[in-house]
């Protein structure tokens, strides 16, 4: 059992008032935690414990409580059984690490000038620089294999101190899971070192942002894939399912952004020549477009969409990226020509939204969503994220008194 305000918290576990699912005019009654036993496992980075996730019923009606993150992802999966298909997928988690501690990190308000980052050069694919980030992503592969988890591997990234694990892909509910696990273990071994890892989307203004990558496709019963074809869209040969998946992608990308960009400072990392899209487009192999295809001619192919950062919410973005490639499937959604070349100046492509507030706003007024989620799901979470900017609105950042103190 566990209270309800546990869905109505922002992320310092203040309550935020104007939730209809729970707040002071409900009293903050109890839901039922019920446990997956599937997810059992020992935390390996722990001593003699165990680790289980739960999913979150109401404790009156026995029922999934239907705001709760599994839920969401749950029900779209259950949708794409249905339906014929087993989808798959990953995320591909990036990170900042920094010799000092999050003691010492809160002591002196997060400053960047003094955060010690594992690094002092850009590391990507460096060998030397990733050599001096071994010391906890080492650890971390070994905990994450001793937890059940397969790493497929590790590498150096582009900013000072970052880094990227991957971990096997496979259905989705285990990979959002998976996904959990992994970044627990993160923050938990690092505090026993004495040291300290960010998700955050744009810890730092020069530096690039730390994404999460999500790939996807889809599968029958056969354990075939169902992206594979003899179709051709703009010379990529695919199934109709795929060109139809892709279209949903591009279409409602948009209106889901909240849960791929979950935060103010998500919506940082979106810059021209950063490694993070700025439009809404696909290309094969294209690392500049928001939607990259990969693998093509094999059982590979997939979707990989580039636009979630690591501040996301695993369940959500999986849950709301499978809704939107199977809507484009019932539809028949045919998505927009592909894009050759450098994405980045292309200024006839929709680009992303740019800010957590247009990006609560088209949210709010999808009726996509509403169709998919439910209207209450919609209402929860837009409130949410509305009184995010709201508290954000309200605060005095260092930039406004490194510019406006002496100079205004």
């Amino acid at each position: 059992i566990n209270a309800e305000y546990g869905l109505t918290i922002d992320i310092e576990q203040g309550i935020v008032e104007g939730f209809d699912f729970a707040g002071w005019q409900t009293g903050f009654g109890d839901f039922h935690l019920v446990p997956d036993f599937s997810t059992l496992r020992t935390a390996a980075w722990l001593d003699r414990t165990a680790f289980v996730l739960c999913d979150v019923y109401n404790n009156r009606t026995h029922e999934l409580i239907d705001i709760a993150p599994r839920s969401i992802l749950r029900r779209q999966v259950e949708r794409a059984n249905k339906m014929g298909f087993t989808p798959l997928g990953a995320t591909e988690l990036e990170y900042y690490m920094y010799k000092t501690s999050y003691e010492q990190a809160n002591k002196v308000g997060y400053d960047e000038k003094q955060l010690e980052p594992f690094g002092y050069y850009l590391g990507d694919y460096n060998l030397l620089q990733s050599h001096r980030e071994e010391p906890l992503t080492s650890v971390l592969r070994r905990h994450l294999r001793n937890s059940g988890i397969q790493v497929e591997s590790s590498k150096g990234e582009y900013g000072f101190g970052q880094h990227e694990l991957n971990i096997k892909y496979g259905e989705l509910i285990p990979m959002g899971d998976n996904h959990v696990v992994f970044k627990q273990c993160f923050k938990e071994t690092a505090q026993q070192m004495g040291i300290s890892v960010t998700f955050m989307a744009k810890p730092h203004t020069s530096q690039s942002g730390s994404s999460c990558h999500v790939h996807m496709s889809l599968w029958n019963k056969d354990g075939k894939s169902v992206f594979r074809g003899q179709e051709s869209l703009d010379g990529l040969q695919c199934s109709n399912t795929f060109k139809y998946f892709l279209g949903g992608w591009l279409k409602y990308a948009p209106e889901i952004m909240v849960f791929m960009a979950p935060t103010i400072n998500s919506y940082k990392r979106f810059r021209a020549g950063s490694w993070a899209p700025t439009k809404c487009g696909w290309s094969p192999d294209n690392r500049t477009a928001g939607f990259r295809i990969i693998g093509e001619g094999t059982n590979g192919l997939r979707i990989e969409c580039r636009i979630p950062g690591a501040d996301c919410n695993p369940y959500l973005v999986l849950g709301s990226l499978l809704a939107a490639g199977l809507e484009g499937i019932e539809k028949q959604i045919v998505p927009p020509p592909k894009l050759s070349g450098d994405v980045y100046s292309m200024d006839h492509v929709p680009s992303v939204p740019l800010t957590l507030r247009h990006a609560v706003q088209l949210f709010e007024g999808s009726d996509f969503a509403k169709r998919n989620f439910g209207e209450n799901v919609v209402s929860h979470y837009a409130h949410s994220y509305k009184k995010e900017v709201e508290a954000f609105d309200k605060f005095v950042t260092n930039w406004e008194r490194q510019r406006y103190f002496e100079q205004i």
